[in-house]
């Protein structure tokens, strides 16, 4: 629900107008600055001077109700108007209790799941004094070299979009300043995740309507949603940072989108305003970025310093700065932060790791993960002999993903302990830490030969906590070459060998698809991560996981996606000259939309309600769908349609509908989806959203590269 529609609004701006009557330009201007002990300083007395002079709105990296009450304390005895700081934390997948990265959330094809894993860690955040998070990020992203790619929900805006919405559900509720709840920060705005060469902070370079159609759906759902608050990125756009991009803050994001809270910089991304070439100094980053539609400043006093003499030289309208502070008050009296700053430390003590937080992050990391391979070997029984190798075995940190915030290592259960609960004959032989910077080849033999004794070797590798998320870019997608040393020499025992693969981002697989005996892509789940792989080891839950963006074959392929553009040359095989690689095929590896069970389900009896549709009207696809396995299961049944031919080249397939369902074995159900002409729009050369008549196809698919199930149908006048 938009801000402006949610009840506590009317009154709220109501009061905040009122106190910014009492307000000196120098208050106004501190409510639009952010300060952090870790990002700016640590100097307690400049806190109390900045107190004194009203120059301080927000809080970043302070946490805990000791700290924040005694920041707030100290505000309303010392300022003019005793306004509370807003305290925020970039808390991206659970606050003490980790759940899976988001990523692996949208692997489970479950928004639901999410939005309760956002919840959760909202109700922490909140006895913690924090009201405000940095999440969730709702970038687009294409290239697995980016390491921010674990933060968000994939490569696909209409999957993205849904759980973008759930996200903000979860952290904000149904109303903003609900108990248990805080404001959530879509970021990063916009097309983060497109950077050139996965490099973080880099720029990028793309058409309007890809903007518009692929990078700008999913926050146009969040804003829709009431999400209060967007972060701007660090790129640049086209040539002009998003950081004081006017064109894209206040025209398309205020004006198009509609969005109504207010927008935060990424840490110091006005001042690099000036590294980037487009500022000359700071005073003129401050009036760039503060005019061009950055509300807030993460971190320091750049706009304390210049937006006074700026005003004053008439190069930015005190009216903006009227319009910033109104929003940023009004939100601060609808969290009820006006009436009661402070958090119980009792509540606080008992507001983590609870019996149900734990259980909803095990559900969510349960239906994380994805079955990549399987020959039969699994599930398991639990009678076999097992051997758990490898640098994530029995590791209890690096489960926790990028940006896990205060997480106790001892609460989470590692692999070993989650498959020592099942297995009584196991052996547990690590051979070296994930973090190891070199490793004595005489560690791998010796974790090898611990090894060779067992039925079923499982493989634990992958990435740890320190080579996923911001400033975590990595050129090369293989695994690391002291654990491909050590696959090799599992391999070569002649035993069965499962790799369990966690990871922040997908890594490529190609030389172990056909030579394991399974493959298990665990991502990084959390607190419950042994739990959720024993589970699904064993079988006592059938993997249902489908990946939300594509894996490659080799790095250099990279960006791969499914919903690309078609050329005048596709790879069709008839001729030498096509646009492919010459060493590698085109296509992913495994694909978007990609999952194994330990069941089959089958599609048949396709029908659609009318085979021509107007382009205001709808029609309805309908599907049967039968466990056809020995086992009871989930599936994820997509649609899928292709527009095929258009006033622009339009994507090969873009995903349109999706249902999760669970059948058991034997069991069928016919569903059905409801397609909307409006769901086939995209934007024309003249930047209009339009959805053209014409020709379509569309399929019911496992996955995005499945085209076995399909129908035809035409867009008419």
């Amino acid at each position: 629900m938009k801000i402006s529609k949610q009840k506590r609004y009317k009154e709220a701006l109501k009061r905040a107008n009122e106190l910014m009557e009492k307000m000196t330009l120098t208050e106004k201007i501190g409510q639009l600055s952010q300060f952090g002990t870790s990002i700016y300083t640590n100097d307690e007395q400049y806190f109390e001077d900045h107190f004194a002079e009203g120059k301080v709105g927000s809080y970043l990296t302070i946490k805990g109700a000791e700290k924040t009450n005694r920041i707030q304390e100290l505000l309303l005895s010392i300022t003019r108007l005793k306004i509370p700081a807003l305290f925020a934390e970039d808390v991206i997948h659970g606050f003490k209790t980790t759940s899976p990265i988001p990523l692996a959330q949208s692997c489970t094809w479950e928004p639901a799941l999410a939005e309760q894993c956002c919840s959760d860690a909202a109700e922490e955040c909140y006895k913690s004094g924090i009201k405000w998070t940095f999440s969730p990020m709702v970038d687009i992203a294409r290239d697995p070299r980016w390491g921010r790619i674990a933060e968000g929900y994939g490569e696909d805006p209409y999957l993205c979009s849904d759980f973008a919405r759930a996200a903000v559900r979860g952290y904000q509720g149904d109303e903003i300043g609900a108990k248990g709840k805080v404001l959530a920060c879509m970021k990063h705005y916009v097309a983060y995740g497109a950077c050139e060469g996965g490099r973080d902070y880099n720029s990028v370079d793309m058409s309007l309507q890809t903007l518009y159609d692929v990078y700008l759906p999913s926050f146009k759902a969040g804003i829709d949603e009431g999400a209060a608050t967007v972060m701007s990125a660090f790129n640049d756009f086209n040539g002009v940072p998003c950081t004081g991009n006017k064109f894209l803050l206040r025209d398309v994001l205020r004006g198009m989108l509609g969005f109504e809270g207010f927008v935060v910089s990424d840490a110091m991304a006005v001042n690099e305003l000036h590294q980037h070439g487009y500022a000359k100094d700071g005073k003129e980053a401050a009036r760039l970025g503060f005019g061009g539609g950055v509300d807030m400043l993460m971190a320091g006093d750049l706009y304390n310093d210049n937006l006074p003499a700026l005003i004053e030289e008439g190069k930015i309208d005190p009216k903006l700065v009227d319009d910033s502070v109104r929003v940023i008050l009004t939100l601060k009296f609808m969290l009820g932060l006006f009436e009661n700053p402070y958090v119980d430390p009792e509540e606080e003590k008992t507001g983590a790791y609870t019996p149900s937080a734990i259980k909803n992050a095990l559900e969510c990391a349960k239906n994380a993960i994805v079955l990549m391979e399987n020959d039969g070997t699994l599930p398991l029984k639990g009678t076999e002999k097992i051997a758990l190798v490898g640098p994530l075995a029995d590791d209890k940190k690096n489960m926790a993903g990028c940006w896990a915030c205060v997480f106790d290592e001892e609460k989470n259960v590692s692999i070993a302990e989650g498959m020592g609960k099942y297995f009584s004959d196991m052996t547990v032989a690590p051979g070296f830490s994930v973090d190891d910077e070199t490793v004595d080849e005489k560690a791998i033999d010796e974790a090898v030969k611990k090894a060779s004794g067992a039925d079923i070797i499982f493989a634990c590798v992958g990435e740890g906590n320190a080579f996923a998320g911001e400033a975590k870019s990595k050129s090369n997608l293989e695994f690391p070459k002291e654990q491909k040393m050590l696959l090799e020499k599992l391999f070569a025992t002649g035993k069965k060998v499962v790799m369990l693969v966690g990871a922040g981002r997908p890594l490529v697989l190609t030389e172990y698809k056909d030579r394991a005996a399974a493959i298990v892509y665990m991502w990084q789940l959390g607190v419950a991560e042994g739990d959720a792989v024993a589970e699904v080891i064993t079988g006592r839950h059938n993997p249902s996981g489908h990946t939300t963006v594509s894996f490659p074959r080799a790095t250099g392929q990279v960006p791969v996606y499914y919903n690309h553009y078609s050329t005048g040359r596709p790879p069709l095989g008839k001729v030498n000259y096509e646009a492919k690689y010459m060493d590698c095929p085109i296509g992913a590896l495994y694909p978007f939309g990609y999952g194994k069970s330990y069941t089959e389900f089958e599609y048949s009896d396709l029908e659609l309600s009318s085979d021509k549709m107007a382009t205001d009207g709808m029609i309805k696809v309908s599907v049967t769908v039968k466990n056809t396995g020995s086992f009871d299961g989930a599936d994820v049944v997509q649609l899928y349609t292709r527009d095929l031919f258009g006033s622009r080249v339009r994507p090969v397939a873009e995903l349109k509908g999706y249902k999760k369902l669970f059948l058991k074995k034997g069991e069928s159900e016919r569903i059905t989806f409801d397609l909307y002409a409006k769901d086939l729009a995209f934007t024309n050369n003249e930047m209009k959203k339009v959805t053209e008549p014409g020709d379509f196809k569309l399929w019911i698919a496992h996955d995005s590269d499945d085209k076995s199930l399909e129908a035809s149908f035409e867009v008419t006048e």
